[in-house]
């Protein structure tokens, strides 16, 4: 590791002088991980909305036809007798389980498309405008989905796709300009604070939808598309207005925060990041990089398998009706917001007080945040709808505790290359995205004969494997310093500089 890291002392132990002096509370960069916060509050609403809708968008009577069998598990109460043309919410749709599962992973199929491009831009351009143009149209495309979806389950997959290629920009533009504004002893906080919009986004998107399908206007479901995608057009407005690239553009920051922010990153490329030249094969050999690309593969294979099944798994295993499904399919992302808010503020205290390295503190939490889910997971498949409050306890926190990951790897692009951070972001989140339209379909296979909690225990099996893999890999590989292909022109110049002096003194 000694050469990939370049010679300057951990992060931690580099303060600004005058740092206490520095107002936080009302500063400009709280401000942006409050608006970027509320920005993935809509992300995840456009992005899960489909989750819970298609639970009442799809005549159930065709897929409960196939479910004779579970309700052995459960006693013949547990079963509702549908033998109606239509669903007790009015679903008329006729998908079957794998249709389902294409339809939900197919956002995925675009999410990994636009992600590398996106930090590429960002971080040559500025993340504003890549942010802001995304968003406005993943508005559109939310606003298109009812259209879409009563005219053909292709015609919807194609919005979903143009849906998942916008929302995928955003987190790259958002960890590009977080790159130019995050000091390094805060930097774990205001992301952390940032991200966790998205699980509010989650824990607001599928109880509204809930009561949306039942009792919303324009007959139920299409209301959560409306509703979600003019709220996604009227925060574009608000971040284009209020949001610039970086401390040295903003109209409304003070000096002393717009100085303290600048000299905290004076090491990482960051002030002439429009005109970097990207080191590709630095970056695609770097085994940190790959630390990272691992976590987030394996985060998000676990993740998507639940984000994108919890309400059918509600559904159909533990027996919710629609309303209680929304609001019970909240209660995970409640607690994962909170998890990731005091994790952050945790880790950046552990490292300020210089308790741990920044690279053991980003393994412990990554590890904490991969295996202790896992654990859960494993004990949920012997969980059925006879034990509702204990299914409910073990899904909530096998949700939430993956929310210490946010302190980990999340973080560790902004680590490692501060000035890349976007371009890193995208590589691994396009590459993590492939899970998310592999496991959706992967579920529904396994799980369309009848829906049994042996089926789903297989599931839960499989992504347990997946995050302990994932936490081994990341405590062997991963780093928490400053790699020297995004510190190497302040080296090289620094030299050239200490050259010039001598070749000046000897003229002389």
């Amino acid at each position: 590791m000694a050469k990939e890291s370049f010679d300057l002392k951990d992060d931690v132990k580099v303060k600004s002088a005058n740092s206490d002096n520095v107002p936080f509370w009302f500063s400009s960069r709280l401000g942006l991980a409050f608006i970027g916060f509320l920005g993935f509050i809509n992300v995840y609403a456009v992005r899960v909305n489909l989750s819970v809708a298609i639970v009442c968008m799809v005549n159930q009577s065709r897929t409960d036809s196939n479910n004779t069998e579970q309700s052995s598990e459960c006693g013949a109460g547990a079963y509702r007798n549908e033998t109606s043309d239509q669903s007790p919410l009015g679903g008329y749709l006729d998908w079957d389980k794998t249709t389902q599962g294409t339809i939900l992973g197919s956002f995925f199929w675009g999410y990994l498309i636009g992600q590398v491009p996106a930090g590429w831009i960002a971080t040559k351009f500025g993340g504003k405008w890549v942010y802001a143009v995304t968003m406005l149209v993943s508005s559109v495309a939310t606003v298109l989905t009812p259209l879409m979806s009563n005219f053909s389950y292709i015609a919807l997959i194609v919005v979903r796709v143009v849906l998942g290629v916008a929302t995928g920009m955003t987190f790259p533009a958002m960890h590009t300009i977080w790159g130019r504004w995050a000091p390094p002893l805060e930097r774990t906080k205001l992301i952390t604070f940032t991200y966790a919009g998205a699980q509010v986004g989650i824990v607001l998107t599928f109880p509204l939808s809930g009561m949306l399908c039942k009792y919303g206007f324009a007959e139920g479901w299409p209301s959560i598309f409306y509703v979600t995608g003019i709220a996604c057009f009227i925060w574009s407005i608000a971040w284009i207005l209020l949001v610039s690239d970086d401390p040295s553009k903003h109209k409304r920051i003070s000096k002393i925060e717009r100085d303290y922010i600048i000299s905290s990153l004076k090491n990482s490329k960051v002030s002439n990041s429009g005109t970097l030249k990207v080191p590709w094969l630095r970056i695609f050999t770097s085994m940190p990089v790959w630390a990272i690309v691992v976590a987030n593969i394996t985060s998000d294979w676990g993740a998507y398998t639940l984000l994108t099944n919890i309400p059918t798994y509600i559904n159909e295993v533990l027996k919710f009706d629609i309303t209680s499904n929304g609001l019970v399919s909240a209660l995970p992302y409640i607690m994962f917001w909170l998890v990731i808010n005091i994790g952050g503020w945790l880790a950046d205290l552990i490292r300020k007080k210089e308790l741990l390295s920044t690279g053991i503190t980003r393994k412990v939490f990554t590890a904490v945040g991969k295996i202790a889910p896992a654990v859960m997971l494993i004990a949920l498949g012997y969980v059925d709808c006879s034990q509702p409050a204990v299914a409910v306890g073990l899904l909530v926190f096998a949700v939430s505790l993956t929310g210490i990951q946010y302190s980990g790897f999340l973080v560790n692009h902004v680590d490692i290359a501060p000035a890349f951070a976007g371009i890193l972001f995208g590589i691994s989140n396009s590459l993590a995205a492939v899970t998310g339209f592999i496991s959706p379909v992967i579920v529904g296979v396994i799980t369309e004969e009848r829906q049994t909690r042996l089926e789903w225990q297989i599931v839960f099996y499989i992504a347990a494997a997946i995050y302990i893999f994932g936490a081994i890999f990341f405590v062997i590989f991963a780093s928490g310093e400053l790699q020297s292909w995004s510190a190497e022109k302040e080296k090289d110049e620094e030299v050239a500089l200490k050259d010039n002096k001598e070749s000046l003194n000897q003229d002389i």
